[in-house]
This record gives structure tokens, C-alpha cells and sequence, in this order.
């Protein structure tokens, strides 16, 4: 596993938010040093607006090889067609290199994620123009947590995408999607081994999901209890599961938990950097303990 039609993504990936806070300069000269280390996926998220498939295009503009994953392109930020458009420009620009992970994000209210995301999908293959059909494929995800999403991506897309969820969860997502449909998990991390300075750090980046209704329904389901929630700060349990903190080997090793699970490609989120600052020597360091070329 962990390819997706001609698209090889590899074992490990960099999933991250820092590129938000950065100039272009200092993006490009990340992605292009990951790209020389051996990465092969980089995924980003559509945060603060700065917007999904222009700064895909941007990332892929720049590097040679390196396979950029929009994880997630938000549904409500573009009308399908111009999210059709967009895709099938970068996969004629750049063949097998760009996945259109999309997803809806945090909602809207009194909409149905299912349905909302379902009736996008319909809107964009409906969509027709005057723009060529790329030589390679478009390739889609769907960001998806419960059965009903998780057989959506199985069914409308190349596969799923989660995002902050357990080893216990991804063995479920597996079964859901069953062999084929390639499944991305997103997990955070954090290099520091006091455990009192690694919980703290690990509750301030998880506060907003455990203070969001359909997070936290999320986390009731998986068999945590409104004790492991703890009105937002979440117990050492819950904290431990979602973040994985330690040394190099300890981080590792946890990480490679997902793919005996059944998934096919973890994007590793370091966390704990200041905003505006670089996560290089994390990712130096874990491509040396999960990149087959740094070994």
C-alpha cells in the first residue's frame, strides 16, 4: 500500500500549519530542502486565507519531485467549478503530484456535512469548460471521520483523510474503506520528554477541537468519556493518544502504530513551534528515523 493510482506519496509525509505564518521566500526554500531530504508529500491545510490551490501551485512551482496534498481544501471557501478548474490546471502542470484533499471543515450550521460535501462532489463532476483534460488524473480525498464520510471518500474518491484521531480509529476507517481506497492520517507530534511540559504544550494546541460539539462527539465515539473532554483541557489519556511527545525513537515508533493499523500514509504535524519560526530541524530529524533514502 500507500500508493494511489501512479501516486506515490510514500510511508511518511509533513503535514503542517506553519507555512501560514511565513513569507514565500522561506517556503520555498523549506519545501525544497524537505524535497532534497527525501520527502516525497507535504500537506497543507486552508486556515487563515491564504488560499488552498494557489498556494498548492505555488509549493509545486518550486520543487521537482515532492507530491503536495491540500489536506483540507475547504468546500465553502470556492463554488465547485472554479475547485474543478483549479484541479485539473495543476494536474495537467503537474502530473501525479497534487492531491485535492477537500473537506467542509468546521460547517455551517443546520447543514449536513454528508450532504453538504455529497452535493459538491456532484456540482464539480457536472461542471463543464473549455479547459483541457489533464494527461494524468485529477485525485481527490475527502476529509472523513465516521462510516457514512469514510464510505463517501471510499465511493466518490481516490480515499479519506483523517485529522486528529486515534490508531484505534484508523483500524476502523480500514475496514470502512476496505483494501483499495488509500487512507492519509494526519498525526501530531512534539519533541520534548517532560511529560508535565509536553501535556501543556499538547493542551494548548488540542483546546480548540476539545471545545468544538462535533470534535468532541467524535472523541465520545471513539470511547472517551466527557471525564477525558474535561470541559476542554482533556485528560493525560486523551492528550497522549492525539499527540505523540517524546525523543526520536519514541515519536517513531508510535507513528508506525498508523500504518500497522491499515493506513497507507501518515502526514507527521510537528508542534510546539512559534508561529512565523521553522519546524527544519524536527523534520531533519525524523527523516532520518522514518525515510528509507536517509537511512
Amino acid at each position: 500500500m500507500g500508493a494511489m493510482d501512479g501516486t506515490d506519496l510514500g510511508r511518511f509525509g509533513i503535514w503542517t500549519f506553519d507555512f501560514e505564518d511565513q513569507p514565500a521566500s522561506m517556503m520555498r526554500d523549506s519545501i525544497q530542502e524537505l524535497e532534497e531530504l527525501g520527502w516525497r508529500a507535504f500537506w497543507i491545510p486552508e486556515r487563515d486565507g491564504r488560499e488552498a490551490l494557489t498556494h498548492a501551485g505555488f509549493l509545486l512551482s518550486v520543487t521537482e519531485r515532492m507530491t503536495v496534498v491540500n489536506g483540507i481544501a475547504r468546500i465553502w471557501s470556492r463554488e465547485p467549478q472554479w475547485t474543478r478548474g483549479a484541479a485539473l490546471l495543476l494536474a495537467d502542470a503537474y502530473p501525479d503530484r497534487h492531491v485535492l484533499g477537500l473537506g467542509v471543515g468546521a460547517g455551517r450550521p443546520g447543514t449536513s456535512q454528508l450532504q453538504a460535501i455529497s452535493e459538491y462532489l456532484d456540482a464539480m463532476d457536472a461542471a463543464t469548460s473549455a479547459n483541457p483534460a489533464p494527461k494524468a488524473p485529477e485525485r481527490r480525498l475527502l476529509a472523513a471521520y465516521g462510516p457514512k464520510m469514510l464510505a463517501l471518500a471510499r465511493d466518490r474518491a481516490q480515499g479519506a483523510h483523517t485529522y486528529h484521531v486515534t490508531v484505534e480509529h484508523t483500524a476502523q476507517a480500514r475496514e470502512v474503506l476496505g483494501d483499495r481506497p488509500f487512507l492519509g492520517v494526519e498525526q501530531a507530534v512534539l519533541f520534548e520528554t517532560d511529560p508535565a511540559k509536553a501535556r501543556e504544550i499538547a493542551r494548548e494546541h488540542l483546546h480548540v477541537y476539545l471545545t468544538t460539539k462535533y470534535n468532541v462527539a467524535k472523541f465520545l465515539r471513539l470511547g472517551y468519556t466527557e471525564a477525558d473532554i474535561d470541559g476542554g483541557r482533556g485528560s493525560d489519556r486523551l492528550v497522549d493518544d492525539l499527540v505523540y511527545w517524546g525523543d526520536l525513537d519514541t515519536i517513531a515508533d508510535k507513528l508506525h502504530r498508523h500504518l500497522d493499523a491499515g493506513a497507507d500514509h501518515v502526514g507527521v504535524q510537528v508542534i510546539g513551534v512559534t508561529p512565523g519560526q521553522s519546524a527544519m530541524p524536527q523534520w531533519r530529524r525524523l527523516a532520518d528515523a522514518l525515510l528509507p533514502s536517509a537511512s
